[in-house]
């Protein structure tokens, strides 16, 4: 599976930070739709499905949180905890988020608008999907 983790150009001074998302520059696709997560629960785990075509970037903007992806073929997780690095999700990669901090925000940037027909919320259906003949 290749992972990829996108630098986002730290901008700053005493006075504090700034990071610019811009598409074709450090988003690789159109932004259609911005959603965060934040007061996530202690022992909460998040996400359980897989987009058919939908790609993401996600940011951990404040705190941290770990990400199980799973292509059908390997599984790699991760901690994303650094606000100025993006995690690109593409699809048909089925992530569960957990092990929230308690401060942590966590941004997604889609390249589509919300398309309930295009979740596979079954880890089962997802592993035939994936299955290599």
């Amino acid at each position: 599976m290749n992972i990829k983790l996108f630098p986002l150009q730290k901008h700053g001074d005493d006075r504090g930070s700034l990071i610019a998302l811009e598409e074709g520059i450090n988003v690789p696709f159109t932004v259609r739709r911005v959603y965060y997560m934040y007061e996530t629960q202690k022992g909460v785990r998040r996400g359980f499905h897989a987009h058919k075509d939908l790609k993401q970037l996600v940011i951990a903007v404040r705190g941290s949180c770990r990400f199980l992806l799973d292509d059908g073929q390997e599984q790699i997780e991760l901690l994303l905890d650094n606000p100025a690095q993006g995690l690109l999700v593409e699809a048909m990669i089925w992530r569960e988020m957990y092990d929230f901090s308690e401060d942590c925000v966590l941004m997604v940037l889609a390249d589509a608008l919300y398309d309930e027909s295009d979740y596979i919320r079954d880890k089962q259906a997802f592993l035939e999907l994936t299955k290599k003949p």
